[in-house]
């Protein structure tokens, strides 16, 4: 097929990178070695959740924006693949220590109103029981900017669109020629490569594990306690995660699931027994800047680079997908500052660990 974009790359934000250029009208092929979310976008959570509103600044305006978008991007995806995504934009719950938590916040709450446009509200609720965690406070934050995704069914289902709008998505070691641009969307072996070709770090792997319980919770809020997040899926499963490990031995999963696990039984006491259908490890791509870099590839010329979604690539995913899609099929430049590939290096040595 004649192509006008090359992605290398499919988790999700070469997959919706892809997507958002056929739906441009752009003949894409997407050329993945491994397989399609063979990296961090196989992972189970899929909790699409805000930074606390405060302390306002252009990645929390991007993440807002996309979040924003997030209905209309995976709902318009759905119709197109004919497959669904697990999208729901449920909310979430996060219990309230003491006093001192419970001024903050409520003055987070008071800045949303502000921030977050009207499109969306924090507010303190008080505890009642069922589907919440224990808070000693009484009270519970919630927010309904938060959703969940199924990411498995996410990610199949860009690649059905892709296919549906005439591109293609072509998984393994065959030698395929790129053609157009390229843009590049390779996770931890991607910053691995800038990294290398600009002569200093730019970011490096982190290890996340998460669990897959069946527990049928599907119209249920995501839960943050403690850093940790419990996520009901609409397929009738909850996802657990996820550990942040800078130093691993080995990438596979290991027995800091069950320490996850256990964290989880005791903030749910609900999910004790619940059989436990998947464990999962991976490394996510952590820049320098802990911001995702984006832009051309500096020194390079036709080549393009949408990295570093960390924690959070599904939730910006459609934002990134469109930056990306302006700036490769229309020349137009929306990146935010912060996000640019130049802005995201670091010349001082053995600084992207840090």
């Amino acid at each position: 097929m004649a192509v006008d974009v090359t992605v290398r790359g499919a988790g999700v934000f070469g997959l919706a990178i892809a997507y958002e250029c056929a739906r441009r009208g752009a003949r894409v092929r997407v050329i993945e070695p491994v397989a399609v979310a063979a990296g961090a976008s196989g992972g189970p959570v899929g909790a699409l959740a805000p930074h606390v509103p405060e302390g306002w600044n252009a990645k929390k305006a991007f993440q807002l924006d996309s979040l924003l978008l997030s209905a209309e991007f995976w709902g318009g995806l759905a119709a197109v693949s004919g497959l669904p995504t697990g999208y729901g934009r449920l909310g979430r719950l996060q219990p309230v220590a003491d006093a001192a938590a419970l001024a903050l916040a409520r003055r987070r709450a008071a800045s949303a109103l502000d921030f977050w446009q009207g499109e969306a509200e924090w507010r303190l609720v008080q505890a009642r029981g069922g589907w919440e965690p224990a808070s000693p406070s009484g009270w519970l934050i919630h927010d309904d900017l938060s959703a969940r995704l199924h990411p498995g069914l996410a990610c199949s289902a860009l690649v059905a669109a892709i296919g549906a709008l005439g591109g293609e998505v072509i998984v393994g070691p065959a030698d395929v020629p790129a053609a157009g641009p390229v843009i590049w969307t390779t996770g931890v072996a991607g910053l691995a490569a800038l990294s290398a070709d600009l002569g200093y770090p730019v970011g490096v792997a982190e290890k996340g594990q998460a669990v897959l319980l069946r527990h049928d919770a599907r119209q249920a809020p995501q839960l943050l306690v403690d850093g940790l997040h419990v996520v009901p899926h609409a397929d009738g499963t909850v996802a657990v995660g996820s550990t942040s490990e800078r130093g691993f031995d080995s990438v596979g999963p290991d027995d800091k699931l069950d320490a996850l696990l256990s964290r989880a039984v005791a903030a749910m006491p609900m999910l004790a027994g619940a059989p436990v259908l998947a464990r999962w490890a991976g490394l996510r791509p952590r820049t320098v800047s802990r911001s995702p870099i984006l832009g051309e590839w500096p020194g390079r010329p036709g080549w393009f680079v949408a990295n570093g979604g960390f924690k959070i690539g599904f939730g910006l995913a459609p934002k990134v997908a469109q930056v990306m899609a302006e700036l490769v099929l229309e020349g137009r430049d929306g990146i935010p500052d912060g996000f640019r590939v130049e802005d995201c290096l670091s010349p001082t040595p053995g600084s992207g660990g840090s």
